[in-house]
């Protein structure tokens, strides 16, 4: 399996710029992350076909990254269990998601 060198890099810096960890630290971590994305997106992939879901999924706030809000009081359409690797620790935490249809463009005042 190939690996996004530049992109571990730069979330290394992006981890030490943030923490007060070395940078050697902070490396391991990127490199836990990059190793999780496959388990992560496996993991997504398994749960959106249990709940039966086709359109499009996002956690809550990778639609707001996309300039999206979840409409309010929408309910998740189904969870998984994600590694957090920049953390470092390996532990795991459960992530919501919801579809193409429960998200609104962000309305600029």
């Amino acid at each position: 399996m190939k690996y996004d060198l530049r992109k571990i890099m730069m979330k290394a810096w992006k981890i030490y710029r943030e923490n007060e960890l070395s940078f050697g630290e902070c490396l391991h971590r990127a490199w836990l992350s990059a190793k999780a994305e496959k388990v992560n997106a496996k993991r997504i992939e398994t749960a959106k076909a249990a709940a039966g879901v086709e359109e499009e999924t996002n956690t809550w706030s990778d639609w707001k990254k996309l300039g999206y809000e979840v409409i309010h009081g929408s309910k998740a359409l189904f969870g998984t269990v994600l590694i957090w690797g920049s953390r470092g620790d390996g532990k795991t935490y459960k992530a919501s998601f919801f579809g193409r249809s429960q998200v609104q463009k962000i309305r600029m005042a």
